[in-house]
């Protein structure tokens, strides 16, 4: 029995937006040994402990890295970071599209403007960034992408109707680039998150007030009976990125405790804590 529930235990994390104290490998060290990443969004949350960003990564860990500034929706920008990368690294392996925008919020009360920039982060960011490296390392040498997504499509979650379809159009995009850059040995991948502990996501949606109805419910109704942590989407983005998943493409990997498919899709409850206002 004990073997059984220490195959659902979460693994160490913290909730800020800081390095791990401490680490046990579960792959091997040298799984991604000489391999680059680039990996956009990397500063905060989930993007933040796959990358264990920019200063904190080097003097915790001695490995190299290089903090890029860039915007997903200006193509030359992400020309200009690439190029830097490159001059610094002379490769890049792997590419991880995490940058992503949202907020809860109806659709009725979303601007034009507001629905409008969520897609241009999400789904045209992911092209943007994905057609740079694409033709600048991956369309010769190979590489591997891993796109984060969401599972708000599979049901047409409430008050997410601008990042569900941004998400669920980054899905598509992973079939299709899988298909036709697969002759260049590139894998292409989503991974989904569910609700994962330390991320603005995970503290919109309440769970840091107890008063919320939401919070009340929500972990009994988790197959797993738990949040997700940030490490446990690392862990399987570094599955997706590295040799392990060297036959895996054109795929999402659903990391969410089997949340999708028993949470309450509660549009009542979920306007308590929604923004009836989004104008960016």
């Amino acid at each position: 029995m004990s073997q059984l529930s220490s195959a659902c235990q979460p693994p160490p994390d913290v909730d800020t937006d800081d390095c791990l104290l401490e680490y046990s490998y579960l792959f091997s060290p040298d799984i991604l040994k000489g391999k680059v990443a680039f990996i956009t969004g990397g500063g905060s949350g989930i993007g933040f402990r796959i990358a264990e960003a920019a200063k904190k990564l080097s003097s915790a860990t001695g490995q190299q890295c290089l903090p890029l500034t860039l915007d997903v929706r200006q193509p030359q920008t992400i020309l200009a970071a690439v190029d830097e990368a490159l001059k610094e690294f002379a490769r890049i392996d792997i590419l991880v599209n995490n940058a992503a925008g949202n907020f809860l919020c109806p659709a009725s009360a979303l601007s034009f403007n507001a629905y409008k920039t969520v897609i241009e982060i999400d789904t045209l960011g992911t092209f943007n960034v994905s057609k740079v490296l694409y033709e600048k390392c991956f369309r010769d040498h190979g590489g591997a992408i891993v796109n984060i997504t969401a599972t708000l499509s599979y049901r047409g979650q409430a008050l997410q109707v601008h990042a569900g379809t941004a998400k669920a159009a980054v899905d598509a995009m992973t079939k299709h680039l899988a298909v036709e850059w697969g002759p260049n040995n590139i894998r292409v991948n989503s991974l989904a998150p569910g609700p994962i502990s330390g991320t603005e996501g995970y503290r919109r949606l309440g769970k840091e007030h107890p008063s919320n109805s939401l919070s009340d419910n929500i972990f009994c109704t988790i197959p797993l009976h738990r949040a997700g942590n940030k490490t446990e989407i690392a862990h399987s983005v570094l599955y997706l990125a590295s040799p392990l998943a060297s036959y895996v493409t054109g795929t999402t990997l659903v990391v969410d405790g089997g949340s999708w498919l028993t949470s309450p899709n509660d549009f009542p409850a979920l306007l308590g804590i929604a923004s009836h206002s989004a104008k960016l």
